[in-house]
Parts: structure tokens; C-alpha cells; sequence
């Protein structure tokens, strides 16, 4: 079986390519993210879009929150029907199937003649999110060495918020009636290039070895792997925990020893949205319109946030890998609960002051900085690395529901919330979220910074606090 030994062994490899990472790996990790590029785009558009579709078409606050809140609704649909095609058909074939539902649904809300048109269009587009949200992830976590697997899974994270950045510019620079049939039309570019660069990348290695195709796994994997890696061990060892975990579906989440992983999971899935991140990025310039601010002020400070996502993403592909997953959180979610308090105060002092706007607009961006360090950095990450390979599938469509089901009710509740309690009171409930979430993460959250996705299994078996026994091995 000549498939298995290569790269198996080490003899006459340099110490310098034994060590150098692959450029398809890197590949895997940067045409797929372009899927989050397109999930950040296609939901932060729509914050730019709506300051003039809502007088194109005549919304008024509930149909403003139907419009925005719809693609979560198909994001949910999405994120469910991606983990099932995946167990049968693989991760790549479900990501080059969300890269055509990105472009339909892209060409269609741009054409879309009226408002049930367009909220179709942004279903469709929410399939496609879901999907992407769902699969890339796990896509890149099961083709990425250990060694650089949190940084190539938070490209997905960093992307994600390049995608929001890029919105935010095109909702300021297309700004005007009907300038928001163009922003909507352009994100049909990238779902082609992705669509067209899956095409050209392999299948999952583990899903592979899952399905009883060890050849071509090994295939695949010599090429994701430095030269001299030991490609039959990890085999092996896949090989191992797939046997001793056999396929399962939804029925197998119920399993009492499943259960820490999945618990941090959908917790980690369902804070992400707690803590306010999407109240912001949906509704930053129309809560800030409303507030007092002009419409060039209000679009300029959404081209910021993007911006702070951005950083955001970069710093917290660096620091998930140096610092750790759990310290990222335990470090950067105080300054987010904070800024968020700040926030709210500063709602309650003189509306119109130059020094309120200025405290609301330095706190919006401190507060995107550290949250989007402290938890969006990590929660595509941190589902994937650690839920069972058996049932990966339905359990992270389980938790990006979670996720989506959270964003969706954050969606539909913001301007009411605020309508009925106030920006302040409704900033505060987000800050209480952030104090909750920190409290979770210290008590649940183990560090899997540098750990297989095997050895992390083996620990979740042993059964015990799952923490406990991942630090201990």
C-alpha cells in the first residue's frame, strides 16, 4: 500500500521542509474562508442597505427587523440541512453547493422588485450562510496540522470581518436610492471564485478515513503535511477514534460523555450573540441616525466598526495560538463588558453633546476591538476542535443553529428592545451578557491550543470534568 507510506518516514528530509507547512494548506484555509468572507458581507450589507431601503420601500421598524433578521432565519435552515449533505457527501462538495446558493441569492435580492421578493432573496442568501458558517470551519479544522490549526480556523473569523469592513465601504460609498441593488449584486463575485477554487481542493482527510478510504486519505494528506510527516500514524490514530466512535447522527448526542463538549459549544455559540456583537453590526448606523448623528457621520462610524473587526480578527488569529483559546476569552471579554457599560451611560447624557458622541463612538469601537477578540475569534474555532469526529457533523449544525436561532432573536428585538427600554437599558442587558459569559468560560472552557483533535476526544471519553483531564494530559 505504497499511498500509506509516503511521506511516512523521515530519511534524507532537510529539518527545514520536515518543518515548512505545505502552500495547500494554506490554500485549503484561504479559498474556503472565502466562504465567511461572503457570510460577512451578505449580513453586514444590509446595515448600510437599510438606511435608504427603508424609504425606498417604505419600512417601518418591524419590517426594517423582518428584512435584516430573515437571513438568519435561512442561516438556521442552512446550518441544518449543510451538516446532514456533509456526513453523505463531504465537507467540499457542501461548500462548492454554498458557493451557487451565494451567487443566486445575491442576484436575486439585487433584482428583487418588491419587499417579498427581497426577504426571499435574503432567506436564500442565509442558506448560503448557515451553510458556510457551518462547514468551513470544520472543513479547514480537519485538513489544518495541529501546530497552526487555530490561526488557519480563525482566517475564517478574520475573514468573516473583512467581508463586514468591505460592506460598511460599500454601503457609505453606494449610499443613495437605490444604491443598494449594487451592494447587493457584488457579493455574486466571490461565491464564483469560491465556487470555482473548491473545485480545485481536496476532500476532508478525517471524512475520508471515515468512510473507509484510506488511499486517498493518506493521498491527501502527504500533501497536507510537511515532507517526512508521518502521514500512516495520523491515519492510524484517525483510523482509531473514528472505530472506536462509529458514524452517528442526532440520536448519538444524547450520549451522557458527549455532553461537556456539547454543552461548551452551543454555550460558546449562543454567547457570541448575547453579548450584543450583531445589535451593533446591524443597527450601529440607524441607532446612531436616530440618535442624533447624520447619515455621512453614522455610515463613516459603521465603515469603523468594520475596521475594528478587522483588527479584531488579525489580532485574535495571533492570540488564539500564543495565548490560548480560553485565556483569549478570559482576557479580552472584561474590556467588552466594560465598553459596552460605557456605552449605555453615555446614551443617558445630553443627546447631541460633542462629548457624548464621542464617548458613544470611542466606546461602539473599543467594545467591537475586545469582543471581537475575546469570543467572535473563537467561536468558529472552538466547536469544531472539540466535538466528537463521529458526530461532528449534526453537533456543530448544532451549535451554528444555536448560534443563528440567538443572532435571529437579537435581530428581531433590538429596535423594539430599544423602543421600549432605551439604547441605555438595552446596552446594559448586553453588558450583563458579557459578565455572564466570562463566568461560563472560567467554569467550563478547557485550553485545546496545540492539542490533536484526537487527544482532545480521548480526554472528552474519560469522562470527569472534561477541563480537568485535558489539562492533565
Amino acid at each position: 500500500m505504497p499511498e500509506l507510506t509516503a511521506g511516512a518516514g523521515t530519511t534524507g528530509v532537510a529539518a527545514g521542509d520536515r518543518d515548512r507547512t505545505p502552500a495547500l494548506v494554506y490554500a485549503v484555509a484561504g479559498v474556503s474562508a472565502l466562504g465567511g468572507l461572503l457570510f460577512g458581507y451578505d449580513t453586514g450589507i444590509i446595515s448600510g442597505a437599510l438606511l435608504h431601503l427603508r424609504d425606498d420601500m417604505d419600512l417601518s421598524s418591524r419590517e426594517q427587523e423582518i428584512v435584516v433578521s430573515v437571513i438568519l432565519l435561512g442561516a438556521m435552515a442552512g446550518a441544518l440541512l449543510a451538516g446532514r449533505l456533509a456526513v453523505r457527501h463531504g465537507r467540499r462538495r457542501v461548500v462548492v453547493a454554498v458557493a451557487v446558493v451565494f451567487a443566486l441569492g445575491a442576484a436575486a435580492a439585487a433584482a428583487a422588485p418588491g419587499v417579498g421578493s427581497l426577504i426571499a432573496a435574503r432567506f436564500v442568501l442565509g442558506l448560503a450562510v448557515g451553510g458556510a458558517s457551518n462547514m468551513v470551519p470544520v472543513y479547514i479544522a480537519e485538513a489544518a496540522p495541529a501546530r497552526i490549526r487555530g490561526r488557519l480556523m480563525v482566517l475564517f473569523q478574520l475573514m468573516v470581518a473583512c467581508g463586514q469592513l468591505i460592506a460598511y465601504l460599500c454601503g457609505w460609498a453606494l449610499s443613495g436610492s437605490g444604491g443598494w441593488r449594487t451592494m447587493f449584486a457584488l457579493a455574486v463575485l466571490p461565491a464564483v471564485v469560491l465556487g470555482v477554487g473548491m473545485l480545485c481542493l481536496p476532500e476532508s482527510p478525517r471524512w475520508l478515513v471515515e468512510h473507509d478510504r484510506r488511499d486517498e486519505a493518506a493521498r491527501v494528506l502527504a500533501r497536507l503535511r510537511p515532507a517526512g510527516a508521518d502521514v500512516r500514524r495520523e491515519i492510524e490514530e484517525i483510523a482509531q477514534v473514528a472505530a472506536a466512535t462509529p458514524v452517528g447522527g442526532w440520536r448519538e448526542l444524547r450520549q451522557r460523555w458527549m455532553r461537556p463538549a456539547l454543552l461548551i459549544a452551543v454555550g460558546i455559540a449562543a454567547f457570541s450573540q448575547l453579548t450584543g456583537i450583531n445589535a451593533v453590526v446591524y443597527y450601529a448606523p440607524t441607532i446612531l441616525v436616530d440618535a442624533g448623528f447624520g447619515d455621512s457621520a453614522a455610515l463613516l462610524t459603521g465603515v469603523g466598526i468594520g475596521v475594528m473587526l478587522v483588527v479584531a480578527g488579525v489580532v485574535g488569529a495571533i492570540a488564539v495560538d500564543r495565548v490560548g483559546r480560553r485565556r483569549t476569552m478570559l482576557w479580552f471579554l472584561p474590556g467588552s463588558g466594560i465598553a459596552m457599560t460605557v456605552m449605555a451611560l453615555a446614551f443617558l447624557g445630553p443627546e447631541g453633546s460633542a462629548a457624548q458622541r464621542w464617548t458613544v463612538i470611542v466606546a461602539l469601537f473599543a467594545y467591537i476591538l475586545f469582543n471581537g477578540i475575546g469570543i467572535q475569534a473563537v467561536v468558529w474555532l472552538i466547536g469544531p476542535e472539540i466535538v466528537p469526529l463521529s458526530v461532528r457533523g449534526p453537533a456543530t449544525s448544532l451549535a451554528t443553529v444555536t448560534l443563528w436561532g440567538v443572532d435571529l432573536l437579537i435581530a428581531v428585538t433590538a429596535l423594539t428592545a430599544i423602543q421600549a427600554i432605551g439604547r441605555s437599558g438595552t446596552f446594559l442587558v448586553y453588558a450583563l451578557m458579557n459578565v455572564v459569559c466570562i463566568l461560563f468560560v472560567a467554569a467550563k472552557v478547557p485550553e485545546t491550543r496545540g492539542r490533536s483533535l484526537e487527544s482532545i476526544e480521548r480526554a472528552l471519553q474519560r469522562g470527569g470534568s472534561f477541563r480537568k483531564e485535558l489539562e492533565r494530559s
